[in-house]
C-alpha cells in the first residue's frame, strides 16, 4: 500500500514538473526560457494568458530528436494545462498587461 501511494506521488510530482502552467506561470520566467532553450524551440516568445498551452505548443514547435519531449504526453499535457490556464485567467491578464509576452530569446546554432 505505502509503495503504491509513492509511486503515485512521484508520478504526479513528474507531471507536475512538465506541466506547461507550472513552468510559465508559477515559476520564473528564466526557468521556462531555459526549459524551452533546452528543447531547442523555434518560438521567440510565448504570451502569458494561456502561457501553459503555448509552453507546450512552443515544446511540439522543436527541434526534432530522440531525446526530445514524448508528443502523447505533451498532447495530454495541453488539455490539463487549458483547464488550470483558464482558472488562472484573471491573474495571467494582469501580468500580460503589466509584463508583457515572455520572451525566449532561442540563439541560432551555429554552423
Amino acid at each position: 500500500m505505502n509503495m503504491k501511494v509513492t509511486t503515485a506521488l512521484s508520478v504526479m510530482s513528474l507531471m507536475l514538473s512538465g506541466c506547461g502552467t507550472v513552468n510559465t506561470v508559477l515559476r520564473d520566467d528564466l526557468a521556462a526560457t531555459r526549459e524551452l532553450r533546452k528543447q531547442k524551440t523555434y518560438c521567440q516568445s510565448i504570451p502569458r494568458v494561456y502561457s501553459g498551452v503555448a509552453f507546450d505548443f512552443c515544446l511540439l514547435n522543436a527541434q526534432p530528436d530522440f531525446t526530445g519531449v514524448l508528443v502523447p504526453a505533451v498532447l495530454v499535457d495541453i488539455v490539463a494545462s487549458g483547464a488550470v490556464d483558464t482558472i488562472l485567467l484573471p491573474y495571467t491578464i494582469y501580468r500580460q498587461s503589466t509584463y508583457g509576452n515572455i520572451g525566449i530569446y532561442w540563439q541560432a546554432r551555429r554552423s
